[in-house]
């Protein structure tokens, strides 16, 4: 990094403390909380209002904390410690992947996605796909695996939710000042800014490239919002998920198609190229429109393309699926078919699919046919992904379509609560985090005392309580709430009550509002006498899906209900850092969607790591986790009822949840729920990591691919 180009607008570094504006640059410590520390004690007021962000955070704090800092013996050993880690990081060469891989090590995967979910202060991710993106970019740097990432950088991100006083949601776009987070231009070989050239129909679209770097792996993320771009076009990048189906269109064109381009003016040649859900499978025609003008024949091209491709599909929904109708596609890429030497009609075959209005060009048919290797993200989503995509290989069984399945996972330093890992490193070993998916490992937790499991328990639950409280505070204040109501915040829920926690994306599959099926059961549930419990809710509804939008409504204004107020919350403005907190700090962790609607799911793994368990629909992941010791099924595996499910609910939190939570021994300690608490960490901690599903992505679909170019 160069330095001298970074020094504007910067308050000057100690020589003693330089290297903070370097580590800054590198998301590394978005999962060493040991790194954000160093901020936060510089002044931890900035690093709060600031939204933890080490760039901003350097352009604003005062010289003189600085200079302070650098005087501080406690913080200067800190400071190295941190910085040694950092440089040890950089340079260790046994990771897993080199060991285990040596041969393959210098060739490298690109992995391409529309959103990359990283840290909060970074918000161009809408949820679980960029969280997984995210995660699975740091995975790849903990793990060694030769990984380069592609995407966009939203000037505007995704949106800020506020929630108004009588429950509506309204979407705030705020500009992302990339001065002002932990990106920078990226440069090719002779040191000029990378832009990259897309046609559209009647003119030319360009986007500047963008580096982010994550630990030992670099991510290029495209900005359509520069000179000379029409106002039109300088929005195509500007909203996660925005505009209607041109702009869609126009979007994937830039990813997929600009994307590739990136790659070459970069100086990158991959060999594998990893489409992470269909929004970027155009890069399939770049690369075929490359081969060609090489010299390749069209079906030599396609053969290279297929053989170099993976494919992953997240969306059990066939309405889900980006797919273009053909006369847009005619418009959009007039003259492209040429340069790939095949007819119209012969491109619009490659990814043919007809729906009831007619035949489409479908993002998930051309990413499926043009690789060799596609995959869904649980056991369940693969079963429903071979039954929805059987057409495209009629001539075998739906059990012989060849779509495998790697099981989401998370990246267990990002999701894992101080509190916990402090705990993990003292009962594991500093090392651990090497080991994550060893299952022999964790058969450590036996030597946790319940004493100690229930304490971090109640220190958790009390931590998320309160930045709980100082949220809706904070919102409050923003309406105009006099002091009384201001007050009243401090004594909002119950340290010590059972909380359970939904946080999620409020799509109508999800069924946010399942727990209010039969309110009056629910209110005997929550007031019975001695065993309280409280419901905190989170999550963003997509601006354009009114339905979520009425049950974010409906779960407000049940928060206000008669029996029902006090015990039920909702927080606004869900992201990463919401999700942190609640993750840790419920009890218990809700899921309800409509089987089998969920392709896996994430948050109740983050949860179950933590020890969290898991009150869940069969589907999704859960359905491989659940083992009866380390959480609760919703009724069975048949077809999703609402009614039913919802009785199914309150049976469970009438005659096991609560129960179990309540019943205390001599010391007060649930030993029931301690046990249940060991065993959700035993079962999610290795199975359930990025460790193990990137592993799981290497031996399976990598590595093969690789070996076979030599």
């Amino acid at each position: 990094m160069d330095t001298i180009q970074l020094a504007a607008g910067f308050t000057p570094l100690p020589q003693r403390i330089r290297r903070l504006l370097e580590l800054a640059y590198n998301l590394w410590w978005s999962w060493h909380p040991e790194a954000c520390a160093l901020f936060q004690k510089i002044d931890a007021d900035l690093w709060e209002e600031i939204y933890h962000n080490p760039v901003k955070f350097l352009r604003e704090v005062r010289q003189s904390d600085l200079d302070a800092a650098a005087q501080d013996g406690e913080f200067l050993r800190a400071y190295h410690a941190v910085l040694a880690d950092f440089d040890a990081y950089q340079v260790f060469d046994k990771t897993w992947f080199h060991r285990q891989f040596p041969d393959e090590k210098s060739k490298q995967i690109a992995y391409f996605s529309a959103e990359f979910g990283l840290h909060e202060s970074l918000p161009i991710y809408s949820g679980g796909l960029g969280i997984l993106s995210g995660d699975h970019t740091k995975e790849a740097s903990d793990l060694g695996v030769p990984l380069v990432g592609v995407g966009f950088l939203y000037p505007q991100g995704y949106f800020k939710q506020v929630i108004t006083a009588d429950g509506s949601q309204e979407a705030i776009y705020q500009k992302v000042r990339f001065t002002e987070v932990p990106a920078l231009p990226a440069y090719d070989a002779k040191g000029k800014e990378v832009v990259v050239a897309v046609g559209l129909p009647g003119r030319t679209v360009y986007a500047k490239v963008w580096r982010i770097q994550v630990g030992n792996v670099s991510l290029y993320l495209m900005d359509t919002d520069i000179h000379p771009n029409a106002p039109a076009d300088r929005e195509l990048s500007a909203r996660l998920y925005g505009g209607d189906q041109e702009m869609r269109l126009a979007q994937e064109m830039v990813l997929g198609i600009g994307g590739v381009r990136a790659l070459r003016k970069l100086g990158h040649l991959p060999t594998i190229y990893h489409m992470n859900e269909g929004h970027s499978a155009f890069l399939v025609l770049e690369r075929i429109r490359e081969y060609v003008a090489a010299g390749k024949s069209f079906e030599e091209a396609t053969d290279l393309v297929r053989k170099t491709s993976v494919f992953t599909t997240h969306t059990p929904v066939p309405a889900g699926h980006d797919a273009f109708p053909f006369p847009m596609m005619e418009k959009f890429f007039d003259g492209f078919w040429d340069s790939m030497n095949i007819s119209k009609d012969e491109f619009l075959e490659m990814a043919r699919h007809d729906q009831s209005w007619g035949p489409t060009f479908s993002m998930t048919v051309l990413g499926m046919r043009f690789s060799n290797k596609r995959n869904g993200v649980s056991k369940l989503h693969g079963e429903v992904s071979r039954q929805m995509w059987h057409w495209l290989w009629p001539e075998g069984s739906i059990q012989d379509t060849p779509i495998s399945y790697v099981t989401n996972g998370i990246h267990t330093e990002s999701w894992l609560a101080p509190e916990m890992k402090a705990i993990f490193d003292r009962l594991l070993g500093k090392d651990w985090v090497l080991h994550i998916d060893d299952t022999a490992m964790w058969d450590a937790l036996d030597q946790l005392s319940d004493a100690e499991l229930w304490d971090v328990r109640n220190r958790l639950r009390a931590k998320m309580l309160n930045f709980v409280r100082m949220r809706t505070r904070a919102r409050l204040a923003r309406l105009g709430a006099d002091k009384s109501q201001l007050d009243a915040t401090y004594q909002l829920l119950n340290n010590n009550a059972l909380t359970i926690g939904f946080a999620r994306r409020f799509a109508t599959y999800k069924r946010a509002t399942i727990l209010f099926t039969d309110t009056e059961r629910l209110k005997r549930i929550i007031h019975t006498a001695g065993r309280p419990v409280q419901f905190v809710f989170a999550g963003k509804a997509h601006p354009r899906d009114e339905p979520g939008k009425n049950f974010i409504r409906e779960v407000y204004h049940r928060s206000f209900e008669a029996g029902l107020a006090g015990h039920i919350i909702f927080v606004e403005d869900y992201d990463i850092n919401v999700a942190r907190y609640l993750v840790s700090g419920v009890d218990v962790w809700l899921n309800t969607p409509r089987r089998p609607h969920e392709a896996s799911g994430t948050s109740g793994q983050k949860a179950g790591l933590n020890g969290i368990p898991n009150l869940s629909i069969s589907d999704g992941w859960w359905p491989e986790a659940y083992n009866g010791k380390n959480g609760w099924v919703i009724g069975t595996d048949e077809e999703s009822d609402d009614h039913r499910d919802a009785n199914y609910l309150y049976e469970l939190l009438e005659n096991e949840v609560v129960p179990r939570f309540y019943d205390r021994n001599d010391v007060g300690i649930p030993e029931g729920w301690t046990a249940m608490m060991r065993e959700a960490i035993r079962t999610v901690a290795p199975q359930f990591s990025m460790t193990r599903m990137l592993k799981d992505y290497s031996t399976e679909l990598y590595v093969p691919l690789l070996k076979e170019m030599k």
